[in-house]
């Protein structure tokens, strides 16, 4: 049996976290977003919405339609738009992307988890938005 702070078990709790509620993509991607947005530095998160008449005359921000994810040279993108996940793995260089791979949804987590991980091990605001995502059952 492994330790509850073994890195695998960590990476493992939150790719399932992240999974959670993917069956449900208007709550997924509020879950998503909502976590990546505290747990990453301004302008790392890039949020695409649409917003119905309905959602502005509620005052509401809209469906989300598609997300970005920048670090360092890897680019996440998630595209929700079409009803169904579709999502790619980039990888940038000073504004240029050099390669686009689209990916299943369950390697695309698992790459933001460990990514995620990887930089909650080095920031407290980071490792304190996980906790809560890991915690939010």
């Amino acid at each position: 049996m492994t330790s509850p702070h073994d890195p695998a078990d960590s990476l493992d709790l939150l790719t399932a976290a992240l999974r959670r509620d993917a069956a449900d993509l208007d709550t997924y991607a509020q879950v998503l977003t909502t976590t990546l947005a505290d747990a990453l530095p301004p302008g790392s998160v890039t949020i695409t919405r649409k917003r119905a008449m309905a959602d502005r005359l509620a005052g509401r921000e809209g469906r989300v339609t598609h997300v970005e994810v920048a670090l360092g040279e890897q680019r996440l993108v998630l595209d929700l738009a079409a009803g169904r996940p579709e999502a790619l793995l980039c990888r940038e260089v000073r504004g240029v992307v050099l390669s686009r791979r689209p990916v299943p949804l369950d390697e695309w987590l698992r790459e933001l988890a460990t990514s995620l991980t990887t930089r909650a091990a080095s920031d407290t605001r980071a490792r304190a938005a996980l906790e809560r995502l890991l915690l939010d059952e």
